[in-house]
């Protein structure tokens, strides 16, 4: 895992595309925005896991992908980000 450091009104690049970029910091709460292309769905981490274990491609014992379900529902959980991601904008 890489850790940066940034202060307020400072951002990082991921690829050419999506720039993560940090708001504002009040305690120990950290407002970020990201800004990706509409292509890309940008989800909170407990939504995502959500969607998997909605499709199968988590298992609900240990919330870690089992490596036969992820190619089987790929496709599945690919369409419905973009669902939501669509509905979100």
């Amino acid at each position: 895992m890489l850790v940066l450091t940034r202060k307020s009104n400072q951002s990082i690049m991921i690829g050419d595309d999506i720039e993560v970029s940090v708001l504002s910091v009040m305690g120990e709460k950290v407002r970020i925005g990201i800004q990706a292309p509409q292509k890309v769905p940008v989800f909170r981490k407990e939504i995502y896991l959500e969607i998997h274990r909605e499709t199968g491609a988590i298992t609900a014992s240990d919330g870690n992908a089992a490596a036969s379900d992820v190619p089987e529902h790929a496709a599945e959980v690919d369409g419905s980000l973009r669902e939501l991601g669509d509905s979100a904008a």
